[in-house]
């Protein structure tokens, strides 16, 4: 699983390798228990936490992330309490759409400091806490 966690990161984050190899702390793959036909997700520790920002900023810089060409997804694995939130916040406060592409969504509620940055693959996929 390091193997595949380290083939991602030259294929598509070289200039953060070159700088600083990602140190692993633990990997792990999940069972699929929902749909056999789909790639189960691996759960990936880093050591240091620094590391998960910069992978996350550039993967959004990116904007597409593959793994021997296809398409995969990175996010954070969070606890059940954050997710459960979450919810709850998306249904209290959804997100208003506007006519114009590229303008920013404006809530006037107030709103609750929730962590955004997500590291969960899809397909052969990764994940970090």
């Amino acid at each position: 699983m390091e193997k595949v966690f380290q083939e991602i990161m030259t294929e598509n984050f070289p200039e953060i390798e070159k700088k600083k190899p990602t140190e692993i702390q633990d990997a792990r793959r999940v069972p699929s228990k929902m749909n056999p036909k789909r790639p189960t997700h691996i759960i990936i520790k880093l050591a240091n936490t620094n590391d998960k920002v910069r992978i996350l900023k550039a993967a959004r810089e990116n904007q597409k992330v593959t793994y021997k060409g296809t398409p995969i997804r990175l996010a954070t694995d969070f606890s059940t309490e954050t997710h459960q939130a979450r919810r709850e916040w998306d249904t209290k406060y959804p997100i208003q759409s506007h006519a114009k592409e590229g303008s920013e969504s404006k809530n006037t509620e107030p709103s609750k400091d929730i962590t955004q940055s997500k590291l969960k693959r899809k397909s052969g996929a990764s994940q970090t806490k």
